[in-house]
């Protein structure tokens, strides 16, 4: 099989598997290395020290698989209808990101990359070795999705697609397969700001760089210590994560549903009751979240981002 007949195959693979996009990159170094070198060196990651470490490998993807030369790229839809609690509820309730709705989408995303591995090999006759990566991994994910053209990088520094909007997750197979790269999509941003003035917190000092510290997803999910009382009152009623500024994007508006239905809501749902967040005990929060992307937050951070969101209520405060 010619390279690229076997890069269309593998692209029908994904496909069959549930991808909504499927790209090709080549295993070579990531084209922003030196700004994200200076990003992290800036301290733009804020408390995430994970990030700085085997920097070299996130830059270059052909140093997690020896001999890679190529990064299959997937993006997968979590995209859902929002919700609205019922009219006559009193109950003071906090938000969810939309991704954190349903299941854990690291083990979905990666029970289809080694679906996709298996498959191929069987069905291939050429040999190949494969790492599937799902941002656990050393690996920048956004970089890889844009060189192997599923989106831009755009204003908020999430990819976006111009059919897909932006509520996708991605995950990636670096392997030694030699597949033709795709072509890197321009960027489709153009000149407007949304989600820049949309941001709560005013999290993004220039156009296409974050500032972790000021973002409130960083410190809802990722923060562990005190939050700066100058941003409390910014953060309104986000408990786990925020998407204010996917929310206003132009390319969200029109952008289709998810297909996978280990995405559906289950509890505690994209508004739970604060007062029962605050009064989880560990056996709760075990049983609520078990199987939820929202572990990543400890009980005491989540009774902390409650407290904050039930302190917020009722108020709709300006930019910082």
């Amino acid at each position: 099989m010619h390279a690229r007949e076997l890069s269309q195959y593998v692209k029908d693979v994904a496909a069959d598997f549930g991808f909504d996009r499927c790209g090709i990159a080549r295993a070579e170094p990531v084209r922003r290395a030196v700004y994200l070198r200076a990003w992290l060196d800036n301290g733009r990651s804020a408390s995430m020290g994970y990030l700085h470490r085997h920097f070299n490998i996130r830059a270059d993807p052909s140093r997690i698989l020896d001999r890679a030369k190529s990064v299959i790229v997937v993006a997968l839809l979590y995209h859902q209808r929002r919700m609205t609690p019922p009219v006559d509820d009193s109950d003071l309730r906090g938000r969810v990101a939309m991704y954190a709705w349903g299941n854990d989408y690291h083990k979905i995303i990666k029970a289809k990359l080694f679906g996709m591995a298996d498959r191929m090999r069987v069905e291939l006759a050429e040999p190949f070795e494969a790492r599937a990566c799902v941002d656990t991994a050393p690996l920048l994910e956004r970089e890889l999705a844009a060189a192997a053209g599923i989106g831009w990088i755009g204003k908020n520094t999430m990819v976006v697609n111009e059919q897909l909007g932006s509520f996708f997750f991605l995950g990636a197979l670096v392997t030694t397969l030699e597949l033709v790269a795709d072509t890197p999509v321009p960027d489709r941003c153009g000149t407007c700001r949304a989600c820049l003035d949309a941001c709560p917190t005013a999290a993004f000092p220039v156009p296409y760089e974050m500032d972790a510290s000021r973002c409130i997803s960083y410190l809802t999910i990722e923060s562990r210590g005190v939050i700066d009382e100058a941003l409390k009152p910014h953060m309104g009623d986000w408990i786990f994560g925020c998407d204010v500024c996917q929310e206003v994007c132009p390319y969200n508006r029109r952008a289709p549903m998810t297909r996978e239905p280990r995405f559906a809501i289950r509890p505690p749902g994209p508004q739970p009751k604060l007062d029962d967040v605050l009064g989880w005990s560990m056996d709760d929060y075990r049983k609520h979240l078990r199987g939820s992307a929202m572990k990543r937050a400890t009980l005491e951070m989540l009774k902390r981002n409650a407290m904050i969101a039930k302190e917020n209520a009722g108020c709709t405060p300006a930019g910082p």
